[in-house]
């Protein structure tokens, strides 16, 4: 396998080769593949997912090995690979497919809470109005007057209806930002306290009035105000359980991202585990950085070379006794193994001096390409001499000037798969219109952003998992760990719980700030 590889690299590096040179190629990677054909156990329950073709500019080359090239190996080298360093097995394929079609089932839940939420919503509107009216209906002629103080309720009545819409549109009636795995506790606690209460209502109401045919409109009246009174307190029960508990920060979650160790901490309420899972990923896609998955094949790389140093053999047989030379081996391979971190120290420090000069070449690309650009004013632009461009026609004019640099500088940092040639150029294009320095063009490109910064279609988790040992419907405690989980890494949270903090005063009185010159023998006073 590592010659079949060894083939494929050196298939990626040529410039220019000839039709003999191209079938003996072949040849031999043929000759390398047809060992692992015969056992191919290993070729049958594993896919390579091959990445989406990239913009002619910014290839996906982050698989190559770039420390052994000198600064100028652009000039040279024309071909590049289409090698996938993403693969999944076939049981991830099923995983996903089966992810698939639940997520089917989490829709139609969801839609199924939204129609009985409305339906209820519907019943608790028009109860009321049912009540005034029913009464005009059904036995109108024996009712008594209803008098100025009853049309006043109707006032009150529409008034009270129109805040309870409103309010309720307010609270509910809001985008949903996730699926969560569980329903809501407190929010189905409500909408059956609802329920329970309405056909309350309706119970007593056709016992009592229905039934009877009460002939007091007035009170009919006002007992279709108590309901609305009722409805009007429960929606102010519902703001303090759904919006105001949570505000008030009782615990501290460290989030740590499994695959580079990069970590935060966010203060969080009273929330059960699913609704603190759901802040922790609100939170992740505005602070962390992006996921970078290529700068994480270098130590991989490195680890797995000075693993193939510490193989010890027997080369007396496993009769012999050879212990003593077996301990010399496996000391020299430690000498080896500590004296790794040197190879560490170099390689980084001759990256960090590559990525410096590249960097510096591009600060200066960038400004000599600004400086090409002049805003015309009002007045200026029915007399301008030259031709007159558009932000996107002076972004596609400067570009060139600045498009070696920017590749070099994005391969080296490997950010080359985040930035499109058309994303490029229509940040440069919203510089241009805003009037943007060089600095604040290359902000981008420099400092790697959060997630949000990307596009959102390709780097976004579509599917997240919540692994918990508690349920998740319950609430956060002192020392709750849970962990999220995407196709490519885990965010691992541990909850801890803010201590009690207790606050002394000591008053200190402003006379008592005296002070007494010390003058000594010494003293040059």
């Amino acid at each position: 396998m590592s010659a079949a590889m060894d083939t494929e690299s050196t298939y990626s590096g040529y410039s220019h080769y000839s039709g003999h040179s191209k079938k003996a190629h072949r040849q031999g990677r043929d000759r390398h593949k047809s060992p692992r054909s015969k056992d191919g156990s290993r070729s049958e329950k594993s896919v390579t997912i091959q990445t989406p073709p990239a913009e002619p500019l910014l290839g996906n080359d982050a698989s190559r090995a770039e420390e052994g090239q000198d600064d100028n190996w652009g000039e040279t080298t024309t071909a590049i690979t289409g090698t996938s360093e993403h693969s999944i097995s076939q049981e991830d394929i099923a995983r996903i497919s089966k992810d698939l079609e639940d997520s089917v089932g989490l829709d139609c839940k969801r839609y199924l809470g939204l129609t009985v939420a409305a339906v209820l919503g519907l019943l608790v509107f028009l109860t009321p109005i049912a009540f005034i009216l029913l009464p005009q209906i059904l036995w109108r002629d024996d009712l008594e007057p209803c008098g100025t103080v009853c049309e006043g309720l109707f006032i009150s009545v529409a008034f009270k209806l129109l805040i309870l819409l409103i309010g309720t549109w307010a609270l509910f009636f809001r985008q949903p930002k996730a699926d969560l795995p569980r329903v809501f506790v407190f929010r189905a606690l409500l909408l059956v306290l609802i329920f329970l209460f309405v056909f309350s209502y309706w119970l007593f109401y056709g016992v009592r009035i229905l039934d009877s045919k009460d002939t007091n409109y007035h009170g009919i009246v006002q007992y279709a105000v108590s309901l609305v009174d009722a409805l009007l307190f429960i929606h102010y029960l519902a703001i303090v359980l759904l919006e105001l508990r949570q505000l008030q920060p009782m615990f501290t979650a460290k989030v740590v991202r499994s695959t580079d160790g990069e970590s935060r901490y966010y203060s969080l309420g009273h929330l059960s585990i699913q609704r603190a899972a759901l802040v922790v990923l609100e939170n992740y896609y505005r602070d962390f950085t992006v996921y970078n998955p290529a700068l994480l094949t270098a130590s991989k790389s490195r680890a797995a070379k000075h693993m193939a140093g510490l193989k010890v053999y027997n080369v007396d047989g496993p009769g012999n006794n050879a212990s003593g030379q077996s301990r010399a081996m496996i000391a020299a391979a430690a000498r080896r193994r500590d004296s790794s971190h040197n190879e560490l120290y170099y390689e980084e420090a001759d990256h960090e001096r590559r990525v410096k000069k590249r960097r510096a070449r591009l600060v200066v690309a960038v400004e000599e390409a600004f400086t090409h650009i002049k805003r015309l004013q009002a007045e200026e632009q029915q007399k301008a001499p030259g031709e007159m461009m558009d932000p996107r026609e002076a972004a596609q004019a400067i570009f060139p000037s600045m498009a070696r640099a920017l590749q070099k500088y994005l391969r080296t940092t490997r950010q080359q798969q985040y930035h499109s040639m058309e994303s490029i150029l229509q940040h440069l294009s919203f510089c241009i219109t805003n009037n943007m320095t060089p600095k604040a063009f290359l902000e981008r490109y420099l400092n790697p952003g959060p997630t949000l910064q990307y596009d959102r279609d390709r780097w976004f988790s579509k599917q997240w998992t919540l692994v918990s040992e508690e349920a998740v419907t319950s609430g956060l405690q002192d020392g709750v760990v849970f962990v999220l989980k995407c196709l490519d890494f885990s965010l691992v949270v541990n909850v801890k719980k803010i201590p009690f903090i207790k606050l002394s005063e000591e008053f200190i009185d402003p006379k008592s700030h005296k002070f007494v010159l010390r003058l000594q023998s010494e003293t040059s006073v």
